[in-house]
């Protein structure tokens, strides 16, 4: 069975068990476990908009799903720091990418890679674990980074959920565009606080006639 024949057969199952299989998803895609949870989380908004499933069910199980899968992937990473594959292999550059992008950006590399650089994510847990990463600081940025991926795609299903493959491409932009204002709200966040911390330019003393 090929990823886009399993994905046709999740997504006929959504119906049937719905948000269980919804949380099943998201839990196998941040452990790396090919699954399609988007598409997932998409289908399931469709329903919510059709009345065949309840939106505070679909949100918590997607959400819970992916913070349990987070925190395995982190505890893993914690347990397992020899397993973790080797850096010449690709899911060891991977992990080595995670890794640099942890001790140069720490949480905003969890927030970001929840959502916007999601392919990332499940290596960022690993590597998080392994390098001693704080989980308390862990934990705060996976959570608010969730909810953004979550939020992001069940509302698109609930809003375009009659055309999956529409809803799919205007979630790419939808995160692009979140991305961007994320970045521009980082940049102005920074220039207030470097224009507080720059010493202000003593008033020129008047020339006195002798």
């Amino acid at each position: 069975m090929s990823f886009s024949d399993l994905s046709d057969w999740l997504l006929a199952q959504v119906p049937l068990y719905g948000p269980w299989l919804l949380g099943l998803t998201t839990f196998l895609s941040c452990l790396a476990i090919p699954a399609p949870s988007s598409l997932m989380m998409i289908a399931s908004g469709a329903f919510v908009a059709s009345g065949d499933l309840d939106l505070a069910t679909v949100g918590g199980a997607a959400f819970t799903g992916a913070v349990i899968g987070d925190q395995v992937g982190f505890q893993l990473g914690r347990r397992a720091e020899r397993f973790l594959p080797h850096p010449d292999t690709k899911r060891g550059a991977l992990v080595a990418k995670a890794m640099a992008a942890l001790r140069k950006r720490g949480a905003v590399t969890v927030f970001f890679t929840r959502w916007m650089f999601s392919a990332l994510g499940p290596w960022v847990n690993l590597a998080a674990g392994a390098s001693g990463f704080a989980h308390r600081r862990f934990t705060l940025a996976d959570l608010a980074g969730e909810a953004v991926w979550v939020t992001t795609y069940v509302g698109l299903g609930i809003t375009f959920g009659a055309n999956l493959d529409a809803a799919a491409e205007l979630a790419g932009n939808a995160l692009g565009l979140l991305g961007a204002g994320a970045a521009a709200f980082a940049f102005g966040w920074w220039l207030w606080h470097a224009a507080k911390r720059a010493p202000k330019a003593s008033d020129p003393t008047p020339d006195h006639d002798a």
